[in-house]
């Protein structure tokens, strides 16, 4: 089974020399057999076809995913738990460490082994798959650990956009048209915009984590329902003022936030491994009281998500395969023009009691990357409790001002739930 990579998994998977990786950690209580583990995973790879696949080159240096007869299990790298944040420590050193997608899967596993709390990680190269994904298979890797014999059923995988785009718009001429009309412009356009000769210097990455308690996260998701706006857009907004506050002129007052495309295409299903995503980019007006910008904006992310096809959108970049080492070119040498990516996962739906162990926390998940801008925040509501990662690169946001950023995203979460307390 094999499969040539989409413009963006192409795009996500470089030429191979810069890792892009993505890791979920989580915690569980109580006591593990490196041979369960290694089991379970073994049945994900038995669902997944793609979390067996490799990749490889064809005569016009087009990569594919290619499944191999002989099945290379999901590596395990075990080390002994040292303290509360160890799995910030390892979360790290794997952004750092390449896949060798050649020989080895684009996923592995690593748990940091306690006596009667484990901290575990999955990373996984984001050209594979999303973070929905990631959370479909973490559910069915829990399952099977508690119990071997559990059935996870078999994914019938994504073999190309034939697969996600309905025929009778891939087949339609005038779709088809427009496609390739939007793609050949986009290339041209690229070409044209001047990049420096010298890519930012990331210099040291970062990851900052923290969690509201359970009951601060249910008065905001209340304050957000009685205001009704997104969860969302009130955290986007949170972020904007932050920025501004803090970096001053330096901020851009943009928010970059992905879009689950399978709220659109309903032809990918939650257990697909896939990477595909779309985003809208978000902004305030800064003239505004805070509560008044939030109506306003949630009035932009609806409109704005009203208009994204996921189909054309795949359509045009697949149309564009030949601008890919141009339009890369521009996301590593050309100026940031966002002050970060924020992405809400929202309410994790995977239980936290198994016969065997507790799953006591799932940490928000991190990703960095050599495209450009790496500021990333990622937030998830598990147990009740909403929880932060931050991630970073001094090159383009100095340590020192995330913290300060982190800090005022707080205030301002409390102030507003505290201005409503008031009234």
């Amino acid at each position: 089974m094999k499969r040539k990579l989409l413009f963006g998994e192409r795009m996500l998977l470089g030429d191979g020399t810069e890792p892009f990786n993505a890791v979920i950690p989580f915690r569980l209580r109580g006591t593990f057999k490196e041979e369960d583990i290694q089991y379970a995973l073994n049945q994900l790879q038995g669902k997944h076809p793609w979390l067996r696949a490799v990749i490889h080159h064809d005569e016009q240096n087009i990569p594919w995913f290619e499944v191999p007869e002989r099945n290379l299990p999901i590596p395990i790298r075990t080390v002994s738990r040292n303290g509360e944040d160890h799995w910030q420590k390892e979360s790290e050193r794997e952004w750092q460490t390449l896949f060798q997608y050649g020989e080895r899967p684009l996923i592995r596993f690593v748990w940091i082994k306690g006596e009667e709390v484990s901290d575990m990680l999955f990373a996984f190269h984001h050209c594979l798959c999303d973070g929905g994904s990631a959370m479909a298979f973490l559910y069915e890797f829990l399952k099977i650990l508690d119990n071997p014999s559990a059935e996870i059923g078999v994914e019938h995988p994504i073999l190309g956009i034939q697969d996600v785009v309905p025929s009778e718009i891939l087949t339609n001429r005038k779709q088809k048209l427009k496609a390739k009309l939007i793609g050949r412009l986009a290339a041209t356009a690229i070409k044209c915009i001047p990049v420096g000769k010298k890519a930012v210097e990331r210099k040291n990455d970062y990851l900052i984590h923290w969690k509201f308690d359970k009951a601060l996260s249910q008065e905001l998701i209340s304050y957000c329902k009685s205001m009704e706006v997104t969860v969302n857009t009130f955290l986007s907004a949170a972020v904007l003022q932050a920025f501004k506050k803090i970096r001053g002129e330096s901020a851009f007052n943009k928010v970059s936030c992905p879009v689950d495309i399978r709220r659109f295409a309903k032809q990918i299903k939650e257990d697909h491994i896939f990477a595909f995503g779309l985003m809208i980019v978000v902004s305030a007006n800064h003239k505004m009281s805070f509560s008044e910008n939030l109506r306003l904006m949630q009035e932009s992310v609806e409109r704005k998500t009203s208009k994204l096809n996921p189909y054309i959108t795949m359509m045009v970049m697949e149309s564009a395969h030949d601008a890919l080492k141009n339009f890369t070119k521009l996301l590593k040498h050309g100026k940031s023009s966002n002050d970060c990516m924020f992405s809400n996962l929202g309410r994790i739906q995977i239980p936290h009691q198994y016969k065997e162990f507790t799953l006591d926390t799932i940490f928000s998940p991190s990703v960095i990357g050599p495209l450009g801008n790496t500021t990333t925040m990622v937030t998830s509501t598990f147990r009740g409790e909403m929880d932060f990662s931050f991630v970073g690169s001094e090159g383009y946001l100095p340590y020192a001002e995330a913290l300060a950023i982190r800090d005022e995203v707080i205030q301002t979460v409390k102030l507003q739930l505290d201005h409503i307390a008031v009234l």
